[in-house]
């Protein structure tokens, strides 16, 4: 495994990163399998934003005896209400999850602070002109947290963000697909073509974006990164935009060859996912290259796909979203096996459930037609 360091916090993680999302629903003994087969290939920072109990609770498990030898990327405003996960500013709401959060990982701190997705000029003039910044900096203060991160998915707000001057660690959504321009978007002057060195047939960079990672290199902010593999639609030629596949290793190389980045945190929840990751630190630079996916300069977009990781809750119905889509974009692909009707009969709510409240839409970072979705979920599978 190699290291870098993650900008001014001194840290020294693992390129390739663990995130636990889909870690939320599995049992105590596969949560622990995949956190050790991850530490045992040198995997040394962990993300964990789930505010759901049972996998915060599994987590502190399966670091008992090991917590020394892995980072911790603990949220803060992630919350846990009424059976789902939510979102809140409220200061109390959010220093009674935090605790919740030591609590289940059996630990007294968290190494990286990570506020939770901010994305919007609402949520940063919230937090940073509010209670919730002052709260988090008093446990900066008192050793409580070693670092203050902010996780978002916005370029223009992460960026404002960074020049706060306050954040030590960003985590952000990096692949390829986010950071190439749409062919009717503005064409940015200069392109910088040591930073995005096989990208010079498309339309062009996200400026934003370029100046993000620049700024982030510059002001030591150490940048770990989500979203890589785009909830795995970049690892097929049908779900792509790009129209052609990548590996698992080459979508994490990209992330990784961008600057101030020091760590890809991939959601794994098998042992064999780990073992894959891993691989990455053992691929020829042949074997990683991903100029391939550039060669036609193809026109794409990734607004209105959904990446599964349920920003969008809560919902009124207490529908769990992203699986739903999950099995819709499924049944979409390959059609409506039994299995994957058995699966998703297995759901307590269902798409038919949906009262089309729009709640949904307005928290989604990605511009998912979320309702018109469960429609069709639901004239596929509650025929």
């Amino acid at each position: 495994m190699h290291y870098r360091t993650l900008g001014r916090t001194g840290f020294s993680v693992s390129e390739v990163g663990l995130g636990g999302e889909y870690l939320e629903g599995k049992s105590a003994e596969q949560v622990c399998a995949v956190v050790h087969a991850a530490m045992e290939g040198g995997v040394n920072i962990l993300d964990c934003f789930m505010s759901e109990p049972n996998v915060r609770t599994n987590l502190g498990r399966a670091l008992q005896g090991r917590r020394d030898k892995m980072y911790i990327q603990g949220h803060f405003r992630s919350v846990w209400e009424n059976g789902q996960y939510g979102r809140t500013m409220d200061v109390q709401l959010v220093q009674q999850h935090f605790e919740d959060l030591l609590r289940r990982m059996q630990t007294d701190y968290i190494d990286i602070g990570m506020i939770h997705m901010i994305d919007n000029p609402a949520e940063y003039e919230a937090l940073f002109q509010g209670p919730v910044m002052e709260y988090v900096q008093r446990l900066r203060q008192s050793g409580v947290i070693r670092a203050i991160g902010v996780s978002c998915h916005n370029p223009v707000t992460a960026l404002r963000a960074v020049q706060t001057g306050l954040v030590d660690v960003l985590l952000f959504s990096i692949n390829p697909a986010y950071d190439v321009l749409h062919e009717d978007a503005e064409r940015p002057r200069t392109v910088d073509k040591t930073l995005f060195d096989h990208m010079e047939r498309l339309n062009g960079i996200n400026r934003v974006r370029e100046a993000l990672y620049r700024c982030c290199e510059e002001r030591g902010v150490g940048i770990t990164v989500m979203k890589s593999l785009a909830a795995g639609a970049l690892l097929h030629a049908e779900t792509s935009p790009f129209g052609q596949a990548m590996t698992v290793q080459q979508c994490m190389h990209y992330a990784l060859t961008r600057p101030g980045v020091a760590s890809v945190l991939v959601g794994m929840e098998t042992v064999e996912q780990v073992a894959d990751c891993l691989r990455y630190e053992t691929m020829s630079e042949e074997e990683l290259d991903y100029s391939f996916l550039f060669s036609q300069a193809p026109k794409f977009s990734m607004d209105g796909r959904c990446m599964y990781c349920n920003h969008c809750l809560p919902c009124p119905q207490h529908i769990n979203i992203a699986q739903v889509q999950k099995y819709l974009d499924m049944a979409l692909l390959d059609g409506v096996s039994p299995t994957l009707q058995g699966h998703y009969d297995s759901l307590e709510q269902k798409a038919g459930d949906c009262i089309a409240c729009g709640i949904c839409e307005t928290q989604c970072p990605f511009s998912v037609s979320i309702v018109e979705r469960m429609q069709k979920a639901a004239a596929l599978f509650e025929r």
